[in-house]
């Protein structure tokens, strides 16, 4: 297990190499960034200099008058010491702007993601067992609503619905307005009150891919020659679901919920954008926006952290999971 889990540490180094120099890159050849329209806002100023001159003065001070190749090795030195820069969007070191935004994209995440396993998984394990009845076609059938829905229009008509006509949330923010005259406690469920339409959004979007796959799962399982033999044995049907075929049914799953992991802390860009919750999400859209590289890369990178992480997490699990896989 140790050597397995060093061989793949290293191979998930090499792999963020590559990963950055490619983030550094794109972000490079944006067709427009910060300090392009820094330069034409200060060029426009009377008596100052010209777009060109400001160009090379801001490129210079912000590392872009290197080459991509030289400029990315500059950008991963800084990096490797935990000098991430100071963010052109935001005026403040990454770091102090991540740690600001990070958290409340968390709690928004994991609330959702809780609930999508206590609500996908339990409704995907009914649609198995009662195969073709009316309850497996009632789940399918919202399982594609929330696999076919956009999140931009989900979200919108929840919005339109619960916010225009029935007045119950504010249509966007996380403050009420008069959120600083409450005490401690009336500002905590002030701001959980303007949570509960981004985390359903997030909640119904994401359900019905984890409810497809843990019913055909399922259904694979049950299919199997050691469930027929466990029946055959007189095993409850009870026993036979929930301690021989569910069991071997997590074993995929533990994949999804691996991969998840990066969707914790990423938050959720659109549905952060559209109610405009500045947590991580909202925060990097802007920032992308307006090519702001340090913060970009630093939050792309962390990205691709977390997703190696998970990655390596879920084969690990594998072998909590199902005692016949042994990692050698």
């Amino acid at each position: 297990m140790r050597k397995y889990i060093i061989k793949r540490i290293m191979l998930s180094v090499l792999i963020l190499f590559c990963a950055t120099f490619v983030i550094y890159i794109v972000l490079r050849c944006l067709p427009g960034n910060y300090v392009e329209t820094m330069a034409i806002q200060l060029s426009t100023k009377p008596g100052a200099k010209s777009f060109e001159e400001w160009m090379a003065q801001l490129s210079a001070t912000y590392g872009l008058d290197k080459g991509p190749i030289a400029g990315y090795f500059v950008q991963i030195g800084n990096m490797l010491k935990g000098n991430f820069g100071d963010s052109w969007r935001w005026t403040v070191p990454v770091i102090e702007k991540f740690n600001d935004v990070i958290w409340l994209s968390f709690v928004m995440g994991a609330i959702a993601f809780v609930l999508e396993l206590i609500i996908a998984i339990p409704l995907g394990v009914i649609a198995a067992t009662k195969q073709y009845s009316r309850a497996d076609y009632a789940i399918t059938a919202g399982a594609l609503v929330g696999i076919s829905l956009p999140t931009f229009f989900f979200a919108t008509l929840l919005k339109l619905v619960f916010s225009v006509h029935l007045g119950w949330f504010d249509i966007s923010g996380l403050v009420g307005r008069n959120h600083a005259q409450l005490d401690a406690m009336g500002q905590l469920f002030d701001k959980a009150h303007h949570l509960v339409l981004p985390i359903v959004t997030l909640v119904i979007i994401s359900i019905g891919g984890l409810m497809r796959y843990t019913r055909t799962n399922m259904l694979e399982v049950l299919n199997s020659d050691y469930i027929r033999t466990a029946r055959a044995k007189g095993l409850s049907e009870k026993k036979v679901i929930y301690h021989h075929a569910f069991r071997n049914t997590l074993i995929p799953l533990v994949t999804i919920v691996g991969g998840s992991l990066p969707g914790l802390f990423s938050g959720a860009l659109i549905t952060e954008t559209l109610f405009s919750i500045p947590g991580i999400g909202y925060t990097s859209y802007h920032s992308m926006v307006v090519g702001d590289i340090p913060f970009s890369m630093f939050y792309m990178t962390f990205m691709a952290i977390l997703t190696l992480s998970g990655n390596l997490i879920a084969d690990i699990l594998y072998a909590v999971v199902d005692p016949r896989v042994r990692i050698a």
